[in-house]
């Protein structure tokens, strides 16, 4: 049944980041950064919020005029950043779920991704804590309803002495020590908001938490400009004696307070607390079959540390040397964390096709595709191009991933077609060994979607190498214009096509120099 869901929706989701791909770009895409900007949002919450508070009157009398005084004397400056407040907790809001839902359709929440999964849920329940409790403090009808309603839903619990509820039950009944109360409480959850937020990012090697420069300045711009043209107001004062009737729900948070209207405290416990259950645990619905996991040779592993930095799980770490030979470290995986997407092997100094088949062995292995396996697959991909021929198509090696366009289609006598978990599994040392002991004219790396490697790093480490930014990197002597990068979401098979006809023939109007293979510029970029 999820797998249903999920590919019913992966493709209008594709389509729609690849319509933000044209104004923003790969990298500026806000569909790809829903996660740095959630918590760029909460920032912005947490500094408007302290700026607000300096002139809230936490009193049951004063508050509601407080916020008026900001709201309307100081319009300019204290309201924008009431307004500032109340929009980037909104967006939050928005860009929280979008995030979790791209997880989901993306197929990103099971295996080794489960705690960042699970730990989403707490952070969904003390992300509306954080909003609902904000709105009490104002109080306004709304206020009046929205904490009326959340008492009554606490209250059904049993667990307190009194029911919450009756500090609402007649005008003077709501004291202003309770009122503190509320205060602290909408200090307290965001607080620990942000830090379930910090735990959510305990596995996860070189995580992003702050969004591109450019997308970051924009979205604060557009939340400004937002707060002038239509500013945060609130509805008139609180009154315990009188029931509003009517009230504008900020839909962000308080979409589920009809429904509570409706079903009633028991109803709502029982799908809050079962829809939150099916969340948490859906990443063993069913549970993923995983490949077995990264493996250590210690007679290969010297201890650089390389696996060790590059994994994108922190799958790897570095031990004291067990096995008596003259390194101080070696490395060590943890089969929990490990995706086996093979970037340690691309990687590993020791991972190059130049050696002798009785000495092919990496540093650190995939079981079901180590380096003899992988130079056997590359070796039978180019015998399979056809001898070169002036007037035909120069033949190209196509490295494709698991989780980017389909390249299979591709196979035919002027392209070779070799399919890896990532394209950062690929040592730069394959390269050279094809472009110099083959008939092939030239080399095409593709991969995910720029800005959305499934494996998080592949394409990021993938051109690190090839611009001699990384090790292990791409020799000088290999020359660039004979290869080409080109990253494409699996509904871009076209994108593929069309690059791969440009390339080829680029490399038939070549130079013959290049065509000899000498050292020319530096990767062509995709077309």
């Amino acid at each position: 049944m999820l797998k249903v869901i999920q590919t019913t929706l992966q493709g209008p989701l594709l389509r729609a980041e690849g319509l933000f791909d044209h104004p923003f770009g790969a990298h500026w895409n806000p569909m790809r950064q829903l996660g740095t900007l959630s918590f760029f949002f909460y920032w912005i919450v947490a500094v408007s919020g302290i700026f607000v508070y300096v002139f809230f009157e936490t009193s049951v009398t004063g508050a509601h005029g407080s916020i008026e005084y900001m709201t309307v004397q100081q319009w300019y400056f204290a309201g924008v950043m009431r307004s500032l407040h109340r929009y980037a907790s909104d967006a939050m809001v928005m860009t929280t779920v979008l995030h979790m839902s791209r997880e989901f359709i993306t197929d990103r929440y099971r295996g080794v991704r489960w705690f960042t999964w699970f730990t989403g849920v707490p952070i969904l329940w003390f992300l509306y804590g954080s909003g609902i409790s904000g709105y009490w403090l104002v109080w306004d009808q709304l206020a009046q309803y929205v904490a009326i309603g959340s008492m009554e839903w606490l209250d059904w619990l049993g667990i307190f002495g009194e029911p919450i509820a009756n500090n609402f039950l007649t005008r003077g009944s709501l004291g202003d020590r309770f009122f503190s109360l509320l205060v602290f409480m909408h200090i307290f959850l965001p607080l620990f908001l942000l830090f379930i937020m910090w735990i959510h990012l305990l596995k996860i090697n070189r995580p992003r938490i702050n969004p591109p420069g450019g997308l970051a300045l924009g979205s604060l711009l557009m939340l400004i400009a937002l707060s002038l043209v239509y500013p945060a107001t609130s509805h008139p004062p609180a009154d315990l004696g009188t029931v509003p009737t009517v009230l504008g729900l900020d839909w962000f948070y308080m979409i589920l307070y009809p429904v509570f209207d409706t079903w009633g405290a028991g109803m709502m416990w029982a799908a809050a607390l079962g829809v939150s259950m099916f969340v948490a645990f859906m990443p063993w619905l069913p549970p993923l079959r995983r490949a077995k996991p990264a493996e250590v040779q210690l007679d290969k592993c010297n201890g650089c540390t390389r696996c060790f930095e590059d994994c994108p799980f922190g799958a790897i770490s570095m031990k004291p040397r067990s096995d008596g030979r003259p390194y101080t470290q070696e490395a060590v995986v943890d089969p929990r964390y490990c995706t086996s997407c093979g970037l340690c092997v691309g990687s590993c100094p020791v991972s190059t096709p130049f050696r002798k088949t009785d000495q092919l062995l990496s540093g650190i292995e995939i079981p079901g595709l180590t380096l003899r396996l992988l130079r056997e697959k590359v070796d039978a991909a180019v015998a399979g191009l056809a001898p070169p021929d002036p007037a035909g198509k120069p033949g190209v090696v196509l490295f494709g991933c698991d989780h980017g366009a389909d390249i299979e289609q591709f196979q035919d006598g002027s392209v070779a077609v070799v399919r890896i978990p990532c394209v950062g599994m690929l040592a730069p040392s394959f390269i050279d060994y094809i472009l110099s002991r083959s008939g092939a004219a030239g080399v095409m790396l593709s991969g995910c979607r720029d800005g959305d490697c499934y494996h998080r790093l592949g394409i990021r480490w993938t051109e690190d190498r090839m611009d001699g930014l990384r090790d292990p990197y791409l020799r000088e002597r290999v020359p660039r214009a004979r290869i080409r990068t080109l990253w494409a979401a699996p509904n871009e098979p076209g994108k593929i096509g069309r690059g791969l006809a440009t390339f080829q023939a680029d490399l038939a109007a070549a130079p013959a120099d290049i065509q000899a293979g000498e050292p020319a510029d530096k990767p062509a970029p995709a077309a």
